[in-house]
């Protein structure tokens, strides 16, 4: 079981990923925001759970939905909120937005705007850290419709072969962006795990307690040699596959009350009851909730005075 000051440290990351997304959602409304954004509400204990057991010599990569596995893995949030804006200031100097958030110094190979994009890039980063002997473990989140990308069983082959260090995390948020997941994506993803010789579980992904203790034994495997693990986290995003959907959208493809009966699972909130039974003060939340606040002001009050990228620096970080 993860000690009390891990509960919280996953509380205070859940919660920063919670108000940093809240806050994007509004200044999209406003107009402040150029372009669109993919929240990750409702979504925050699978990222913060799977990275509580992750250092900054571990590898993720991530999807579209983004944001929060760039918190949860420790990346700026300042920074992230500048790339967001387009800013020079930002995590890739404005040049990603908000679907290619990365920073290799923390091990977040980045957010990708292909679906199941990332699913290739963290096999070739669990390959390496085969090679290179550091006990390193790479990550990949993708959602119910990125498992049915024909580079996850190929993933899943290889990495099996290989005994390489490799977690597979679906994030099954019900939705493949605007269709059911049940009308696209046929059994159980976790069970795809199992014609391959490797665990496939399927979890509750509101728990975070229940994610970190999954997570946990499946990297310790990988750190071990003993190869990869499917982990399909069940879980339920409350926004829109994107915040200006009903720009373009001609009518609704869920009910409210569907809505409203995940939002009674919050993993938010479940974690923070837990916390409150475990005997935690309500003024130590509280006090978690103000240095949250603080972040999320100071990030955007920056980002929205920082310079955007010089006209001269078009052709600058570019490889070849």
């Amino acid at each position: 079981m993860p000690t009390r000051g891990e509960l919280l440290e996953m509380y205070h990351r859940m919660l920063l990923i919670r108000r940093m997304e809240e806050r994007l959602g509004e200044v999209v409304k406003s107009g402040e925001l150029p372009g669109p954004v993919h929240l990750y509400i409702g979504q925050e204990a699978v990222a913060v759970g799977v990275c509580a057991h992750l250092t900054d010599q571990d590898w993720i990569a991530s999807t579209h939905r983004g944001h929060g596995h760039f918190l949860a893995k420790g990346g700026d949030p300042r920074a992230m909120i500048a790339e967001i804006f387009g800013r020079d200031t930002g995590i890739c100097h404005g040049k990603g937005g908000s679907m290619h958030v990365a920073d290799f110094g923390r091990g977040i190979l980045g957010a990708n705007g292909i679906v199941g994009g990332g699913v290739g890039l963290a096999l070739g980063a669990a390959l390496a850290a085969q090679l290179d002997g550091r006990r390193r473990v790479s990550v990949v989140f993708f959602g119910d419709g990125g498992a049915n990308q024909g580079v996850v069983a190929e993933a899943i082959n290889l990495a099996s072969i290989w005994k390489l260090p490799l977690l597979l995390v679906c994030e099954n948020n019900g939705f493949s962006e605007f269709s059911p997941t049940a009308t696209v994506t046929a059994g159980e993803i976790a069970a795809r795990a199992q014609p391959f010789g490797v665990p496939g579980l399927a979890i509750d992904g509101n728990d975070v307690q229940q994610v970190w203790r999954v997570a946990g034994t499946a990297v310790e495997r990988a750190r071990n040699g003993e190869g990869p693990t499917l982990i399909e986290a069940r879980t339920y995003r409350w926004r829109g596959h994107v915040e200006t959907e009903a720009s373009f959208l001609s009518g609704k493809y869920r009910e409210e009350d569907e809505i409203e009966r995940w939002r009674s699972r919050d993993p938010l909130q479940r974690l923070h009851a837990s916390l409150l039974a475990d005997g935690v003060g309500q003024t130590d939340l509280e006090a978690i909730a103000a240095r949250v606040d603080a972040i999320v002001e100071r990030s955007f009050t920056l980002a929205a005075a920082d310079p955007l990228p010089a006209g001269t620096s078009a052709f600058a970080h570019m490889l070849g």
